[in-house]
């Protein structure tokens, strides 16, 4: 390859980063030659309308876009006319309104193995960051998700928004943001005043101590009945929550010793998932102070209206409806503690966005909060975003019951287990079955999940959870394992010899090559793009593309057994790299990449 396709001798387009996807460089090449043949276009307007193209085409630019004055045709042919192949680009073909653009094979396969291999594995972290990118570099961002209650059940809406959370999370460290993953616990309320009531009567430290999730959820269930029968429980559950409220020491004791080891718990099932929090904080941590300003405020600027001694804000105007802001025994509702809570957040924290990830259902109250803090005039109330998502239906155990976070992992993990039990070799090989198993079965819930569009509700499926076959967590596990296992095949190519002395222009005429590389190539623009819609589908879907295309390249693209040492080091080399990027894509997805399986 000459030096020409060195990136030094292409202009720089702002917002590009050949550093960190080097397809930036190949489409500043294409926006040159657009502006040079056009004048009127400067190479940052012509760089905007240069995009992927449809099967077989690597870059497409349609020209009406641009809004030339002119022909469409008359301008094609001037940058037809005006077309030299060079080392980024070779060729350019005119179709109707669109300029088809196919880029320098060698070049390509060079220059991108080259930057995956080197943003992999030569980083000056120590970590890969292929696909990284500084877009959020100096900025802070807090995300909300998760936030289960203490003594209820974790059902699969906090399932979901757990994993489009730790996604998010993931998504804008890689874009450079300082992220601050927090869980807002339900540890506040009346139902801790029930647990009280009940805990003197079915409570047992033992059982605490063991899983505080479950006995305290047992507790409840059991001390709601009694409710049920005798009015007077609930009459001293207000009393006991009251103390609490008034921060009475003693109420205040039990509580704290049931919500830490809760904590505990929680932390313990959230590792499972490979999800991990900076701040636990909760309803009960939200100070009276701001919550009674908020309402002064709001007193103050006319948007405060009493309702038989309950304050609502009057938001029809907006067609948001009206909003309650305190309940008529004066006590603090939701829609109150969210409001003190963001603006303590932002005391504390002064951060540049804040992100909650909250199912659909909730839509109404997001609105409703958003819009009384820019009522409020607090300027970075602009800056708070909901992230929905829709219902999971059908999400029980086999048995048809209805299922407890630990339930759902575990029962994955059994399913899985039987499906590699069929395979008695493979099974004796795995040095871990039980861990690969729980990997496996994880990857098929939080796949499954991220699958489509996060406004969609979906039904969950366990046959589709446990398959191999089609677009399913086991399959892109299956995926990485076998590319893990091609280098542990050929000991002999290994270690590759340094990229700039691998010959992979003998892959010039390989389509399987050059399709696999291309999409190596496209991934740093796929977590831009996922930054702008916080759309997990999209590096789903690229997963599932590259899996694809190392599938049907399997058989044709072979290493182990090709006479020509050279070719055979080529092909490895785009092997090893198409698993650093899937094993990229599935770390970002929060799935923990099996070597073996």
């Amino acid at each position: 390859m000459t030096s020409a396709a060195s990136t030094s001798t292409l202009p720089a387009v702002p917002g590009t980063d050949p550093s960190r996807c080097i397809l930036d460089s190949f489409r500043i090449s294409i926006a040159k030659r657009i502006a040079d043949a056009l004048p009127a276009l400067s190479v940052e307007q012509a760089y905007s309308g240069v995009d992927y193209g449809k099967k077989g085409v690597d870059f497409t630019v349609a020209l009406p876009r641009f809004r030339l004055p002119g022909k469409v045709d008359e301008h094609a042919s001037k940058v037809v006319s005006n077309f030299q192949p060079d080392d980024w680009v070779q060729s350019v073909t005119h179709d109707k309104a669109f300029l088809h653009f196919q880029l320098n094979t060698t070049t390509l396969l060079k220059q991108v193995l080259t930057q995956v291999h080197a943003l992999t594995h030569e980083t000056a972290s120590g970590k890969p960051e292929y696909g990284e990118n500084k877009s959020g570099a100096g900025k802070k961002v807090i995300i909300e998700y998760s936030s289960p209650n203490i003594a209820k059940a974790f059902h699969v809406g906090h399932l979901r928004s757990t994993i489009i959370g730790a996604f998010l999370a993931n998504l804008y460290k890689a874009s450079g943001w300082e992220v601050i993953s927090m869980n807002y616990l339900g540890d506040w309320g009346t139902q801790f005043g029930m647990i009280a009531v009940g805990f003197d009567k079915y409570g047992s430290q033992e059982a605490l101590e063991k899983d505080a999730i479950k006995h305290l959820l047992d507790v409840y269930v059991k001390v709601n009945k009694d409710a049920e029968a005798d009015p007077n429980v609930k009459v001293e559950a207000a009393k006991f929550f009251k103390r609490m409220e008034d921060g009475d020491e003693e109420a205040l004791k039990n509580w704290r010793h049931w919500r830490e080891l809760s904590i505990k718990k929680y932390v313990e099932e959230y590792d499972r998932l490979n999800v991990h929090f900076d701040v636990y904080t909760g309803e009960s941590e939200v100070g009276r102070e701001w919550q009674d300003k908020a309402l002064e405020r709001l007193n103050e600027m006319g948007l405060i209206s009493d309702v038989d001694g309950a304050k609502l804000v009057d938001l029809e105007k907006w067609k948001l409806q009206k909003a309650v802001v305190r309940k008529k025994d004066g006590t603090s509702i939701y829609l109150t503690r969210d409001i003190g809570g963001a603006i303590e957040r932002y005391e504390k924290y002064k951060f540049d966005k804040m992100i909650y990830v909250v199912s659909s259902q909730q839509d109404l109250h997001l609105a409703q909060f958003f819009k009384i803090l820019r009522l409020m005039e607090f300027p970075w109330a602009d800056n708070l975003e909901h992230v929905n998502y829709g219902l999971v239906l059908g999400m029980s155990t086999r048995k048809g019951t209805v299922v407890f976070l630990d339930q759902i992992i575990r029962e994955a993990a059994d399913v899985m287990h039987e499906q590699m039990r069929k395979n008695e070799e493979k099974y004796n090989a795995v040095e871990d079955p039980e861990g690969t198993s729980l990997e496996i079965g994880i990857t098929g819930i939080k796949i499954q999940d991220m699958a489509a569009k996060r406004v969609n509700n979906y039904t969950f499926n366990w046959d589709r959870m446990k398959s191999f076959e089609g677009d399913t967590g086991p399959y892109l596990q299956y995926a990485h394992v076998r590319l893990a296992s091609i280098a542990r095949k050929n000991p002999n190519l290994l270690p590759l010899p340094p990229p700039s002395e691998i010959k992979v222009d003998l892959l010039a005429d390989s389509p399987h090559a050059r399709e696999i590389v291309f999409l190596l190539g496209s991934y740093p623009d796929v977590v831009k793009t996922v930054l702008k819609t916080h759309e997990p589908s999209g590096v789903v879907t690229f997963a599932f593309r590259l899996a694809h295309a190392i599938s049907s390249a399997w058989d044709v693209m072979i290493v182990k057994g090709e006479p020509n040492e050279d070719l055979a080091k080529a092909r490895l080399w785009v092997y090893l790299s198409a698993r650093d990027v899937l094993g990229a894509a599935m770390r970002l997805l929060s799935i923990r990449p099996l070597e073996r399986m």
